[in-house]
């Protein structure tokens, strides 16, 4: 029997991009829990984060890097993320990004965040849009330290 034609791929890249179920998350993907164990809040839609692009730490499979950690940019840590190879500062038009100022928010690789820790240059962490997953890498008491808090 054959299949029925498709959809326009809209609903499926919907359904990927945005799905934040915190309950049981979606094939390939970690629930959307923040390190404090509830629903992982939006990081930045100015400019666009996340791995999936969808505005939040959200982590699966295929993100090999964890991009799990919100953070909030400064000027030393950008340039320590560049001078690692890491150049996110930069605009690259190519790919849609207009590059990182101090003060925008973006999910991080867990390694490279634990990187800049130890380096002395660890950016604060909004604890309630950093995933979960964020703990196989740094322990919650670190990340507690450098928490964000608003003026």
């Amino acid at each position: 029997m054959p299949r029925p034609p498709r959809k326009g791929n809209f609903r499926v890249l919907h359904w990927l991009m945005f799905d934040q179920t915190p309950e049981e998350g979606r094939p390939g993907r970690s629930p959307s829990v923040n390190v404090l164990g509830g629903a992982l809040q939006s990081c930045s839609t100015q400019p666009v984060t996340g791995f999936y692009r969808d505005g939040c730490c959200n982590t699966g499979a295929e993100d090999i890097g964890l991009h799990t950690v919100c953070v909030v940019t400064t000027a030393e840590f950008l340039a320590f993320s560049k001078a690692q190879g890491n150049d996110l500062s930069t605009a690259m038009p190519q790919y849609g990004f207009a590059g990182l100022s101090p003060g925008d928010r973006w999910c991080l690789c867990a390694s490279r965040w634990k990187e800049a820790l130890d380096a002395g240059v660890a950016p604060q962490v909004v604890l309630e849009a950093t995933h979960a997953a964020t703990l196989r890498v740094v322990s919650l008491d670190k990340l507690k330290k450098h928490a964000f808090r608003p003026h």
